[in-house]
């Protein structure tokens, strides 16, 4: 089980929860049983979120590890410009 902590302008959209559970082995993982536990959650995820995983942000990439304890949290993409 992994546990993500959720951006602020997320947890509308599980229930006011700012930490979620869900059984993922990877980054593409995580994304998905997210939108299946929280269905809600496709727009923001799909309009582009960026996952840190032990303090590195993960931008892009979906086959990325989530070794077992990890910190996992869930944010806005950041754009540079």
């Amino acid at each position: 089980m992994v546990e993500v902590h959720l951006w602020s302008g997320l947890r509308s959209l599980t229930g006011g929860q700012q930490v979620v559970e869900v059984e993922a082995k990877t980054t593409g993982e995580l994304l998905r049983e997210l939108v299946r536990a929280h269905p809600q959650l496709q727009g923001p995820i799909d309009a582009g979120v960026s996952i840190a995983i032990d303090g590195r942000v993960i931008a892009s990439g979906l086959t990325e590890t989530i070794p077992e304890g990890s910190e996992v949290y869930l944010m806005q993409r950041l754009r540079g410009g």
